[in-house]
């Protein structure tokens, strides 16, 4: 019993840590560490990044020296035999010959034998060969081009890989201000509502005294009343708005978190159309990647053309071998040196055709480097229409909520004195909601303008960027 209230006053001790633990609020720098660290495009980037430096080294693998050890036994179960003349027949007529040139004995034809083919064996039972061959390719167009293409392809894998960690920040940017902007919603619209309240409890007052009309009352109650179903709606926003910024940050969608920050207007004196397009075109990290891609479509026409170079490679050879009936092997070793010369002279215009399909590549390619490098210039343009545009209504917004302000405080202070009417007040807080509201989201805008504006130009803090770039 003692152990059993000893384990529920820990678990009670640990419990609001636990649950603390389970609620998170977040800068948007720290929502962008976790989704960079989440993010599946990313991770894959990243593999394909080793991927291709594992290609590069695979590539100069090839120009260095090849060294092959090879090595056989093999055991005739049966000997094999082919058609030869007999032995035994040619040697008794030579003996004859010899006897019957020198007078040894008279010469009498009949001695001689026939000779006729008969099956024999000339084959050993066992034998075994072991070779070491090295191999240097000397020239081959092939292997020196693969090591300019892989080292081409590993550079348009990092740039990907930069493009997906900027496009993962600028995804970042966009939910965890849309999490602000409907935060500061809500936040006008309860602002909105407790106006409401505050002049339904006024109205309400007056009427017990006397000083207003019923008609006065339930106008000021049907105000509540409508405010009170937009702001649960804006409570049902923010709520999606957080799961949304969730799945951007790739996080469990039971986490509980939260976003901290304020959607503020900082002017910039921006340079000038011109230079900023001329940044981007430089910069932007999709360009970047297109511009590589059509550097190694450009080297696979190259590797393509090799096939009509010839190759030529050193060798060296030592092989050791031996042969044996009864395993008392009468061994021997052969060492070769050479050069190696292939050249192809023509298979059925295959290269031909080869290069041609990759120069057809390297031309579709070309042609999304030019839309693309237009849509960067367009969009460019746009985002800098609308900085502007939102610049110049900024400071007017402000003074219109200012204004909005002063005429509901009026509004309220004619009503107390019976100069004013409830549509007066209803009037002018819709005026004032509406005034913080076109404000907040001329700022929003502006914010999120900026940031898909410095994406496009390729601009990203390094240190995003860092720890995702293989070390060398």
């Amino acid at each position: 019993m003692k152990k059993c209230l000893s384990f529920i006053s820990i678990i009670i001790f640990l419990l609001p840590g636990i649950i603390s633990a389970q609620s998170q609020t977040l800068t948007l720098d720290e929502a962008i560490q976790i989704a960079l660290e989440n993010n599946t495009d990313i991770k894959v980037a990243k593999m394909s990044t080793d991927k291709s430096r594992a290609a590069v080294r695979e590539a100069f693998g090839y120009a260095m020296p090849s060294l092959d050890l090879s090595a056989d036994f093999s055991h005739f179960l049966k000997k094999p035999k082919m058609a030869f003349p007999d032995f035994g027949a040619l040697l008794t007529n030579a003996t004859y010959s010899i006897l019957f040139d020198e007078n040894v004995i008279p010469r009498d034809e009949s001695k001689y034998v026939p000779v006729e083919n008969t099956l024999q064996s000339f084959a050993l039972n066992n034998a075994y060969t072991a070779s070491l061959t090295l191999t240097q390719v000397l020239f081959n167009s092939a292997v020196f081009r693969g090591i300019g293409a892989s080292q081409i392809y590993y550079d348009l894998s990092l740039a990907e890989l930069r493009n997906t960690i900027s496009k993962t920040k600028l995804n970042v940017e966009r939910a965890f201000y849309g999490t602000l902007l409907t935060k500061e919603l809500l936040s006008i619209t309860q602002a909105s509502y407790e106006n409401a309240k505050e002049n339904f409890r006024n109205v309400n007052a007056l009427f017990e005294q006397g000083f207003v009309s019923d008609f006065d009352r339930l106008q000021a109650e049907v105000r509540v009343e409508n405010i009170r179903p937009v702001l649960l709606q804006m409570e049902n926003m923010l709520t999606t708005t957080l799961n949304d910024l969730k799945l951007v940050l790739g996080v469990d969608q039971f986490l509980e978190i939260d976003v901290k920050g304020e959607i503020v207007y900082n002017p910039e004196i921006l340079p000038s159309e011109d230079d900023i397009i001329d940044y981007a075109l430089t910069n932007n990290f999709g360009l970047q990647s297109m511009k590589l891609k059509m550097n190694l479509d450009e080297e696979f026409i190259q590797l393509d053309v090799s096939e009509y170079w010839p190759s030529l490679a050193a060798f060296g050879n030592f092989s050791y071998a031996g042969t044996s009936d009864d395993w008392n092997f009468q061994n021997y070793n052969a060492t070769t040196v050479g050069l190696s010369l292939s050249m192809n002279l023509w298979q059925g215009n295959r290269t031909k055709n080869r290069v041609e399909q990759s120069t057809i590549s390297y031309k579709q390619t070309e042609e999304q480097y030019t839309l693309l490098k237009e849509y960067v210039v367009n969009q460019v343009k746009a985002k800098y229409l609308e900085l502007k545009r939102v610049q110049s209504l900024v400071e007017a917004q402000q003074k219109n909520v200012s204004l909005a302000e002063r005429a509901y405080e009026l509004s309220t202070v004619r009503y107390k004195e019976g100069t004013g009417n409830q549509l007066e007040v209803q009037n002018q807080d819709v005026a004032l909601r509406q005034a913080r509201i076109n404000k907040l989201q001329s700022v929003h805008s502006y914010i999120v303008t900026k940031y898909e504006l410095e994406q496009l130009m390729g601009k990203i803090n390094q240190e995003y960027i860092d720890p995702y770039m293989p070390k060398e």
